[in-house]
């Protein structure tokens, strides 16, 4: 799709994988042993789970001080491989499992001084751990094609992923949704080609709409963005009289332009010579990014701030330099919350265009805002427990700030933060866009592009906001390498950088 311009002056690796990812099933036997649940319960999940070592040997080592060889037998024939140290999927399973354990141990060890009290604590961690353990062994039948196996254990999830549950069965039923539409999609084992053809997913709907300002209002993630953002945006521009920010994506089509609200107020406070403010969108809906900025002309006049708004429909893949009208006499800053991130395909080209053609602009600025998560691995499995643990997190600091059941909870998670996974799990070439990445591997990209790390030095400052904001508790905002990182608990959500040109 070619940009048009509106202004105005107011791999799918899921089926080839490694054969040590089947030891999975090592580990689940292990932790059905363990889990202290019925003779009954552990015999009917041992049999649905035992199915996957039809496909390997049953002889298999992991040692993860030396190199280890692994043995079985495929379809008749004997397999001798020998296994480096790096991590393997079982190892991602036995690293989550701790994770959830070791979380379950901490809100055990909180309270549950009340017999009762505690019988349920143990009797949640258990149908939590039992879920764990299905939902992997499901992500594996469908990885394999299984759709037989896949489809028994899909009907026995619906029955304990429950919508108004638990924070872990909540977020297993998007988990669910997501497997359930994947399976309807891929090919049979010895068929050619991994995946069915998947539809792109509808971009923006009314219910998304909803959900996502619901997202900015209970939420800290999408403010903490825009708080790092304005702040380093106005310490750029000290002393400068023209500014011009390029919003790619103009923050996820969140209605009113809440970011720039905060920054036209601030340039309207700022002693010195008066400034003038353009500010381009960039997106593929160009009526509902002009009525953003019709909004936002009406808030700098009656704060007597010069204004000017323009739009570019287009991706980001499709931007050129040409459509974003650069002018010599003014400063510009490149704002990105939660939106680059759509540009990483498989071909590591497409995002490495588009960093470049921004770099050839020369910004003074370039804000940088991400989840801080890997949800664009090789493997589709790797992928899966990733965002099993990252959502998870999510989930649970839903059930701190929300009562039980609370509608508002369920419409951000089912429609946004649900969206997301569905995406993460059933999608995979063009329709997946949801591509998240570490602070790690952003700092290669950028670096590739030709972006230099500019330290965003207000983690006090972060910090008071936070409080101020009446986040609820257990969040937590942290410096890692001059980039700030928003948690929950001990763990990463969101990640924001700033860039300047090498």
């Amino acid at each position: 799709m070619e940009p048009k311009f509106f202004c105005y002056d107011k791999s799918n690796a899921s089926n080839s994988l490694d054969l040590n990812a089947s030891s999975a099933s090592c580990y689940i036997l292990s932790f059905q042993d363990s889990s202290g649940l019925d003779e009954t319960r552990n015999s009917k999940r041992l049999k649905q789970l035992d199915n996957f070592n039809q496909y390997f040997g049953n002889e298999y080592h992991h040692d993860c001080s030396r190199d280890v060889v692994y043995k079985g037998s495929i379809n008749g024939r004997t397999e001798e491989k020998k296994c480096s140290t790096r991590p393997l999927f079982r190892d991602h399973i036995w690293a989550y499992a701790q994770k959830y354990m070791a979380a379950a141990a901490v809100e055990e060890a909180d309270g549950a001084y009340d017999k009762e009290e505690h019988v349920i604590k143990e009797e949640g961690k258990e149908d939590g751990m039992r879920l764990v353990q299905l939902l992997v062994a499901c992500a594996e039948a469908v990885a394999y094609r299984d759709k037989r196996h896949a489809s028994t254990l899909i009907a026995d999830l619906q029955a304990d992923a429950l919508v108004f549950g638990t924070s872990f069965q909540r977020v297993a039923s998007c988990f669910v949704q997501g497997l359930s539409h994947r399976l309807e999609l891929v090919q049979p084992r010895g068929a050619v080609g991994d995946i069915g053809a998947i539809p792109k997913t509808i971009a923006f709907s009314l219910e998304k709409e909803k959900a996502l300002g619901l997202v900015y209002e209970i939420c800290p993630h999408v403010q903490f963005g825009h708080y790092v953002a304005n702040a380093s945006i106005l310490q750029a521009f000290e002393g400068e009289s023209s500014i011009h920010v390029v919003d790619l994506g103009m923050t996820l089509g969140l209605r009113h332009g809440y970011q720039w609200r905060s920054l036209i107020f601030n340039l309207a406070i700022r002693a010195g010579r008066p400034c003038r403010l353009r500010i381009t969108g960039v997106g593929n809906c160009a009526d509902r990014l002009l009525v953003i900025g019709d909004e936002l002309g009406e808030y700098a006049q009656n704060l007597g701030v010069k204004y000017e708004f323009a739009v570019v429909e287009s991706n980001l893949e499709n931007l050129r330099r040409e459509d974003l009208k650069i002018l010599d006499d003014e400063v510009l800053v490149i704002n990105s919350i939660l939106e680059l991130h759509c540009a990483v395909k498989e071909s590591r080209g497409a995002l490495n265009s588009v960093l470049q053609m921004l770099n050839d602009l020369t910004p003074k600025a370039f804000i940088l805002v991400e989840q801080e998560s890997s949800h664009n691995g090789p493997f589709f499995l790797g992928r899966f427990m990733e965002a099993l643990y990252y959502y998870s997190a999510i989930f649970d600091s839903l059930d701190a700030m929300l009562p039980k059941y609370d509608t508002r909870r369920s419409k951000m998670e089912q429609f946004y933060f649900g969206e997301e996974i569905k995406n993460i799990v059933s999608c995979e070439g063009p329709a997946r866009v949801e591509r998240h990445e570490r602070l790690d591997q952003w700092r290669r990209r950028m670096g590739r592009a030709g972006f230099q790390p500019a330290p965003v030095k207000m983690l006090t400052q972060a910090r008071q906001w936070l409080e101020s904001v009446q986040a609820c508790e257990g969040y937590t905002i942290s410096e890692e390498k001059g980039c700030l990182v928003l948690g929950w608990k001990s763990k990463p959500i969101v990640a924001a950088s700033c860039w300047k040109c090498s």
